[in-house]
Protein backbone atom coordinates (compact mmCIF):
# COMPACT_ATOMS: atom_id res chain seq x y z
CA UNK A 1 0.00 0.00 0.00
CA UNK A 2 2.81 2.42 0.89
CA UNK A 3 4.69 1.70 -2.33
CA UNK A 4 1.52 2.14 -4.36
CA UNK A 5 0.19 5.34 -2.77
CA UNK A 6 3.21 7.23 -1.49
CA UNK A 7 5.64 5.67 -3.98
CA UNK A 8 3.57 6.54 -7.05
CA UNK A 9 3.19 10.13 -5.87
CA UNK A 10 6.95 10.37 -5.31
CA UNK A 11 7.61 8.93 -8.78
CA UNK A 12 5.21 11.41 -10.34
CA UNK A 13 6.80 14.50 -8.81
CA UNK A 14 10.41 13.35 -9.14
CA UNK A 15 9.88 12.51 -12.81
CA UNK A 16 8.13 15.83 -13.39
CA UNK A 17 10.85 17.87 -11.67
CA UNK A 18 13.72 16.05 -13.41
CA UNK A 19 12.02 16.36 -16.82
CA UNK A 20 11.34 20.05 -16.24
CA UNK A 21 15.04 20.53 -15.59
CA UNK A 22 15.91 18.73 -18.81
CA UNK A 23 13.42 20.63 -20.98
CA UNK A 24 14.99 23.90 -19.80
CA UNK A 25 18.08 22.73 -21.68
CA UNK A 26 15.99 22.11 -24.82
CA UNK A 27 14.64 25.51 -25.90
CA UNK A 28 12.89 24.00 -28.93
CA UNK A 29 10.47 22.20 -26.60
CA UNK A 30 7.51 24.20 -25.31
CA UNK A 31 6.82 22.31 -22.07
CA UNK A 32 5.28 23.82 -18.98
CA UNK A 33 5.81 22.44 -15.49
CA UNK A 34 2.26 21.10 -15.65
CA UNK A 35 3.10 19.16 -18.80
CA UNK A 36 6.11 17.62 -17.07
CA UNK A 37 4.03 16.67 -14.02
CA UNK A 38 1.37 15.16 -16.29
CA UNK A 39 4.06 13.09 -17.98
CA UNK A 40 5.32 12.04 -14.55
CA UNK A 41 1.83 10.91 -13.52
CA UNK A 42 1.40 8.91 -16.73
CA UNK A 43 4.67 7.00 -16.56
CA UNK A 44 4.30 6.35 -12.83
CA UNK A 45 1.72 3.67 -13.63
CA UNK A 46 3.63 0.37 -13.72
CA UNK A 47 2.33 -2.72 -15.51
CA UNK A 48 4.78 -5.62 -15.06
CA UNK A 49 2.68 -8.15 -17.00
CA UNK A 50 5.69 -9.85 -18.58
CA UNK A 51 7.68 -10.03 -15.34
CA UNK A 52 4.72 -11.43 -13.40
CA UNK A 53 4.06 -14.05 -16.07
CA UNK A 54 7.65 -15.24 -15.68
CA UNK A 55 7.33 -15.11 -11.88
CA UNK A 56 4.23 -17.31 -12.12
CA UNK A 57 5.81 -19.83 -14.47
CA UNK A 58 9.02 -20.10 -12.43
CA UNK A 59 7.15 -20.14 -9.07
CA UNK A 60 9.21 -17.27 -7.72
CA UNK A 61 9.20 -16.54 -4.00
CA UNK A 62 5.66 -15.37 -3.16
CA UNK A 63 6.95 -12.39 -1.16
CA UNK A 64 8.58 -10.70 -4.14
CA UNK A 65 5.59 -11.67 -6.31
CA UNK A 66 3.21 -10.01 -3.86
CA UNK A 67 5.34 -6.87 -3.59
CA UNK A 68 5.61 -6.38 -7.35
CA UNK A 69 2.01 -7.27 -8.14
CA UNK A 70 0.44 -5.38 -5.26
CA UNK A 71 2.27 -2.20 -6.16
CA UNK A 72 1.40 -2.43 -9.86
CA UNK A 73 -2.33 -2.98 -9.24
CA UNK A 74 -2.89 -0.22 -6.70
CA UNK A 75 -0.58 2.36 -8.23
CA UNK A 76 -2.74 2.47 -11.38
CA UNK A 77 -5.51 4.03 -9.33
CA UNK A 78 -3.16 6.66 -7.91
CA UNK A 79 -1.66 7.44 -11.33
CA UNK A 80 -5.10 7.90 -12.88
CA UNK A 81 -6.24 10.19 -10.06
CA UNK A 82 -3.00 12.19 -10.24
CA UNK A 83 -3.21 12.66 -14.01
CA UNK A 84 -6.87 13.70 -13.75
CA UNK A 85 -6.09 16.23 -11.01
CA UNK A 86 -3.18 17.74 -12.94
CA UNK A 87 -5.38 17.95 -16.02
CA UNK A 88 -8.12 19.68 -14.01
CA UNK A 89 -5.64 22.16 -12.56
CA UNK A 90 -4.33 23.06 -15.99
CA UNK A 91 -7.68 23.34 -17.76
CA UNK A 92 -9.93 24.81 -15.09
CA UNK A 93 -7.63 26.89 -12.94
CA UNK A 94 -4.34 27.87 -14.52
CA UNK A 95 -5.93 28.96 -17.81
CA UNK A 96 -8.30 31.19 -15.84
CA UNK A 97 -5.77 32.93 -13.58
CA UNK A 98 -2.90 32.94 -16.08
CA UNK A 99 -0.27 31.44 -13.77
CA UNK A 100 0.41 29.56 -10.57
CA UNK A 101 -2.23 29.93 -7.91
CA UNK A 102 -2.00 28.44 -4.41
CA UNK A 103 -5.76 28.12 -4.07
CA UNK A 104 -5.92 26.31 -7.38
CA UNK A 105 -3.20 23.93 -6.19
CA UNK A 106 -5.15 22.95 -3.08
CA UNK A 107 -8.29 22.61 -5.17
CA UNK A 108 -6.39 20.22 -7.44
CA UNK A 109 -5.26 18.21 -4.41
CA UNK A 110 -8.85 18.09 -3.23
CA UNK A 111 -9.85 16.89 -6.70
CA UNK A 112 -7.23 14.13 -6.45
CA UNK A 113 -8.57 12.92 -3.11
CA UNK A 114 -12.16 13.27 -4.26
CA UNK A 115 -11.61 11.25 -7.43
CA UNK A 116 -9.72 8.52 -5.59
CA UNK A 117 -12.09 8.25 -2.63
CA UNK A 118 -15.26 8.62 -4.70
CA UNK A 119 -14.21 5.95 -7.17
CA UNK A 120 -13.19 3.70 -4.27
CA UNK A 121 -16.58 4.15 -2.61
CA UNK A 122 -18.56 3.35 -5.77
CA UNK A 123 -16.46 0.33 -6.68
CA UNK A 124 -16.51 -1.10 -3.17
CA UNK A 125 -20.25 -0.52 -2.80
CA UNK A 126 -21.06 -2.33 -6.05
CA UNK A 127 -18.70 -5.18 -5.19
CA UNK A 128 -20.21 -5.64 -1.73
CA UNK A 129 -23.75 -5.50 -3.12
CA UNK A 130 -22.88 -8.24 -5.59
CA UNK A 131 -21.38 -10.32 -2.79
CA UNK A 132 -24.58 -9.96 -0.75
CA UNK A 133 -26.75 -10.89 -3.73
CA UNK A 134 -24.79 -14.06 -4.42
CA UNK A 135 -24.67 -15.04 -0.75
CA UNK A 136 -28.27 -14.49 0.36
CA UNK A 137 -30.18 -15.40 -2.80
CA UNK A 138 -30.58 -18.60 -4.79
CA UNK A 139 -28.58 -17.39 -7.78
CA UNK A 140 -26.32 -20.42 -7.40
CA UNK A 141 -29.16 -22.46 -8.87
CA UNK A 142 -28.70 -20.50 -12.13
CA UNK A 143 -24.96 -20.60 -12.89
CA UNK A 144 -25.22 -18.72 -16.19
CA UNK A 145 -27.14 -15.85 -14.59
CA UNK A 146 -24.70 -15.86 -11.70
CA UNK A 147 -21.70 -15.48 -14.02
CA UNK A 148 -23.45 -12.77 -16.02
CA UNK A 149 -24.21 -10.83 -12.83
CA UNK A 150 -20.56 -11.06 -11.75
CA UNK A 151 -19.37 -9.49 -15.01
CA UNK A 152 -22.14 -6.94 -15.52
CA UNK A 153 -22.03 -5.61 -11.98
CA UNK A 154 -18.32 -4.96 -12.42
CA UNK A 155 -19.05 -2.99 -15.58
CA UNK A 156 -21.88 -1.21 -13.75
CA UNK A 157 -19.35 0.25 -11.30
CA UNK A 158 -17.42 1.65 -14.28
CA UNK A 159 -20.54 3.32 -15.71
CA UNK A 160 -21.62 4.74 -12.35
CA UNK A 161 -18.21 6.32 -11.73
CA UNK A 162 -18.04 7.82 -15.21
CA UNK A 163 -21.56 9.24 -14.81
CA UNK A 164 -20.48 10.86 -11.53
CA UNK A 165 -17.45 12.45 -13.30
CA UNK A 166 -15.08 10.16 -11.41
CA UNK A 167 -12.73 7.52 -12.81
CA UNK A 168 -14.36 4.32 -14.00
CA UNK A 169 -11.14 2.33 -14.15
CA UNK A 170 -10.37 3.06 -10.50
CA UNK A 171 -13.93 2.16 -9.52
CA UNK A 172 -13.83 -1.17 -11.33
CA UNK A 173 -10.42 -1.88 -9.81
CA UNK A 174 -11.77 -1.64 -6.26
CA UNK A 175 -14.95 -3.42 -7.34
CA UNK A 176 -12.73 -6.22 -8.61
CA UNK A 177 -10.95 -6.42 -5.28
CA UNK A 178 -14.28 -6.90 -3.48
CA UNK A 179 -15.52 -9.31 -6.14
CA UNK A 180 -12.38 -11.41 -5.90
CA UNK A 181 -12.33 -11.65 -2.12
CA UNK A 182 -16.06 -12.03 -1.45
CA UNK A 183 -18.27 -12.59 -4.51
CA UNK A 184 -16.01 -15.18 -6.15
CA UNK A 185 -16.17 -17.37 -3.04
CA UNK A 186 -19.97 -17.26 -3.09
CA UNK A 187 -20.28 -18.53 -6.67
CA UNK A 188 -21.23 -22.09 -7.53
CA UNK A 189 -18.55 -24.43 -8.84
CA UNK A 190 -19.82 -24.06 -12.43
CA UNK A 191 -19.85 -20.27 -12.19
CA UNK A 192 -16.34 -20.17 -10.74
CA UNK A 193 -14.97 -22.27 -13.58
CA UNK A 194 -16.86 -20.26 -16.21
CA UNK A 195 -15.85 -16.90 -14.74
CA UNK A 196 -12.21 -17.89 -14.42
CA UNK A 197 -12.07 -19.14 -18.03
CA UNK A 198 -13.83 -16.03 -19.29
CA UNK A 199 -11.37 -13.67 -17.64
CA UNK A 200 -8.39 -15.79 -18.72
CA UNK A 201 -9.58 -15.49 -22.31
CA UNK A 202 -10.24 -11.79 -21.86
CA UNK A 203 -6.78 -11.33 -20.34
CA UNK A 204 -5.12 -13.08 -23.28
CA UNK A 205 -7.06 -11.08 -25.87
CA UNK A 206 -6.57 -7.80 -24.03
CA UNK A 207 -2.82 -8.18 -23.66
CA UNK A 208 -2.38 -9.09 -27.32
CA UNK A 209 -4.67 -6.29 -28.46
CA UNK A 210 -3.13 -3.51 -26.41
CA UNK A 211 0.47 -4.26 -27.34
CA UNK A 212 -0.44 -4.83 -30.98
CA UNK A 213 -2.26 -1.51 -30.96
CA UNK A 214 0.74 0.27 -29.44
CA UNK A 215 3.00 -1.15 -32.16
CA UNK A 216 0.63 -0.34 -35.01
CA UNK A 217 -0.08 3.16 -33.69
CA UNK A 218 3.61 4.01 -33.97
CA UNK A 219 3.18 3.92 -37.76
CA UNK A 220 -0.50 4.85 -38.25
CA UNK A 221 -1.40 7.36 -35.52
CA UNK A 222 -1.17 10.84 -37.12
CA UNK A 223 -0.23 12.84 -34.02
CA UNK A 224 3.18 11.49 -33.11
CA UNK A 225 5.99 13.93 -32.43
CA UNK A 226 9.52 12.57 -32.14
CA UNK A 227 12.23 14.15 -30.03
CA UNK A 228 15.32 12.08 -29.25
CA UNK A 229 16.51 14.39 -26.46
CA UNK A 230 13.20 14.22 -24.61
CA UNK A 231 13.06 10.42 -25.00
CA UNK A 232 16.57 9.86 -23.66
CA UNK A 233 15.93 12.24 -20.77
CA UNK A 234 12.70 10.44 -19.91
CA UNK A 235 14.49 7.10 -19.41
CA UNK A 236 16.94 8.74 -17.01
CA UNK A 237 14.10 10.53 -15.20
CA UNK A 238 11.99 7.41 -14.64
CA UNK A 239 15.06 5.50 -13.42
CA UNK A 240 15.83 8.24 -10.87
CA UNK A 241 12.18 8.40 -9.81
CA UNK A 242 11.97 4.63 -9.48
CA UNK A 243 15.05 4.61 -7.25
CA UNK A 244 13.62 7.44 -5.11
CA UNK A 245 10.45 5.38 -4.78
CA UNK A 246 11.71 1.87 -4.02
CA UNK A 247 14.82 2.23 -1.88
CA UNK A 248 13.85 4.98 0.64
CA UNK A 249 10.36 3.55 1.16
CA UNK A 250 11.70 0.02 1.55
CA UNK A 251 14.14 1.30 4.17
CA UNK A 252 11.31 2.98 6.08
CA UNK A 253 9.05 -0.06 5.80
CA UNK A 254 11.82 -2.34 7.08
CA UNK A 255 11.99 -0.32 10.29
CA UNK A 256 8.62 -1.72 11.31
CA UNK A 257 8.65 -5.12 9.57
CA UNK A 258 9.74 -8.42 11.04
CA UNK A 259 9.93 -9.89 7.53
CA UNK A 260 12.37 -7.43 5.98
CA UNK A 261 12.37 -6.51 2.29
CA UNK A 262 15.78 -7.85 1.25
CA UNK A 263 18.09 -5.85 -1.01
CA UNK A 264 17.77 -8.38 -3.82
CA UNK A 265 13.99 -8.01 -3.62
CA UNK A 266 14.37 -4.23 -3.78
CA UNK A 267 16.59 -4.50 -6.87
CA UNK A 268 14.02 -6.80 -8.48
CA UNK A 269 11.23 -4.33 -7.69
CA UNK A 270 13.28 -1.52 -9.23
CA UNK A 271 13.82 -3.57 -12.37
CA UNK A 272 10.14 -4.63 -12.54
CA UNK A 273 8.86 -1.10 -13.09
CA UNK A 274 7.65 -1.75 -16.63
CA UNK A 275 5.22 0.65 -18.24
CA UNK A 276 2.32 -0.79 -20.17
CA UNK A 277 -1.34 -0.49 -21.11
CA UNK A 278 -2.34 2.06 -18.48
CA UNK A 279 0.45 4.52 -19.29
CA UNK A 280 -0.37 4.32 -23.00
CA UNK A 281 -4.12 4.76 -22.41
CA UNK A 282 -3.52 7.86 -20.29
CA UNK A 283 -1.11 9.33 -22.83
CA UNK A 284 -3.42 8.89 -25.82
CA UNK A 285 -6.33 10.63 -24.08
CA UNK A 286 -5.00 14.09 -24.90
CA UNK A 287 -2.92 14.79 -28.02
CA UNK A 288 -4.12 18.33 -28.76
CA UNK A 289 -0.87 20.19 -28.11
CA UNK A 290 2.66 19.49 -29.42
CA UNK A 291 3.78 18.77 -25.84
CA UNK A 292 1.08 16.11 -25.38
CA UNK A 293 1.94 14.59 -28.76
CA UNK A 294 5.58 14.33 -27.67
CA UNK A 295 4.41 12.72 -24.43
CA UNK A 296 2.39 10.11 -26.36
CA UNK A 297 5.30 9.17 -28.60
CA UNK A 298 7.75 9.01 -25.70
CA UNK A 299 5.35 6.93 -23.59
CA UNK A 300 4.88 4.45 -26.45
CA UNK A 301 8.66 4.06 -26.77
CA UNK A 302 9.03 3.64 -23.00
CA UNK A 303 6.35 0.92 -22.98
CA UNK A 304 7.97 -1.07 -25.79
CA UNK A 305 11.54 -0.73 -24.50
CA UNK A 306 10.75 -1.60 -20.88
CA UNK A 307 8.60 -4.59 -21.85
CA UNK A 308 11.21 -6.00 -24.23
CA UNK A 309 14.35 -5.30 -22.19
CA UNK A 310 13.07 -5.67 -18.63
CA UNK A 311 10.78 -8.56 -19.51
CA UNK A 312 13.42 -10.33 -21.55
CA UNK A 313 16.10 -10.07 -18.87
CA UNK A 314 13.94 -11.13 -15.92
CA UNK A 315 15.08 -14.76 -15.81
CA UNK A 316 18.76 -13.80 -15.86
CA UNK A 317 18.26 -11.14 -13.22
CA UNK A 318 16.51 -13.59 -10.91
CA UNK A 319 19.57 -15.83 -11.13
CA UNK A 320 22.03 -12.95 -10.60
CA UNK A 321 20.14 -11.67 -7.56
CA UNK A 322 19.75 -15.15 -6.06
CA UNK A 323 15.96 -14.92 -5.71
CA UNK A 324 14.44 -18.37 -5.01
CA UNK A 325 12.46 -20.02 -7.82
CA UNK A 326 10.49 -23.26 -7.86
CA UNK A 327 8.90 -22.36 -4.52
CA UNK A 328 5.84 -24.39 -3.55
CA UNK A 329 3.14 -21.72 -3.27
CA UNK A 330 0.01 -23.87 -3.32
CA UNK A 331 -1.10 -22.35 -0.05
CA UNK A 332 -1.18 -18.97 -1.75
CA UNK A 333 -3.32 -20.16 -4.65
CA UNK A 334 -6.65 -18.53 -3.73
CA UNK A 335 -4.96 -15.23 -2.95
CA UNK A 336 -3.24 -14.95 -6.30
CA UNK A 337 -6.27 -16.22 -8.16
CA UNK A 338 -8.15 -13.30 -6.65
CA UNK A 339 -5.41 -10.84 -7.56
CA UNK A 340 -5.41 -12.14 -11.12
CA UNK A 341 -9.16 -11.48 -11.37
CA UNK A 342 -8.58 -7.87 -10.31
CA UNK A 343 -5.82 -7.51 -12.88
CA UNK A 344 -8.06 -8.78 -15.67
CA UNK A 345 -10.81 -6.29 -14.88
CA UNK A 346 -8.28 -3.46 -14.80
CA UNK A 347 -6.64 -4.38 -18.11
CA UNK A 348 -9.97 -4.85 -19.87
CA UNK A 349 -11.23 -1.43 -18.85
CA UNK A 350 -7.94 0.14 -19.83
CA UNK A 351 -8.59 -1.09 -23.36
CA UNK A 352 -12.19 0.11 -23.28
CA UNK A 353 -10.79 3.60 -22.72
CA UNK A 354 -9.19 3.39 -26.17
CA UNK A 355 -12.33 2.58 -28.14
CA UNK A 356 -13.38 6.23 -28.68
CA UNK A 357 -10.00 6.80 -30.33
CA UNK A 358 -10.72 4.49 -33.27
Amino acid sequence: MTLALVGTTISCFVTGIVMYGFVQLMPHLNFSFNDCLYFGAIVSATDPVTVLAIFHDLHVDVNVYALVFGESVLNDAVAIALSSSIQNYEEEYQSRVGGFDTTALFQALGSFLGILCGSFAIGSMVGCCTALLTKFTKLHEFPLLESALFVLMSYCSFLMAETADLTGIVAVLFCGICQAHYTYNNLSADSRARTKQFFELLNFLAENFIFSYIGVSMFTFPKHRWDAGFMCSSFLAIAIARACNIYPLSFLLNLGRSNKIAYNFQHMMFFSGLRGAMAFALAIRNTLSPARQTILTTTSIIVMVTVIICGGCTTQLLAWLGIPVGVDDDHEGPTFTSLRTVSLCNLYLCISDLFPKF
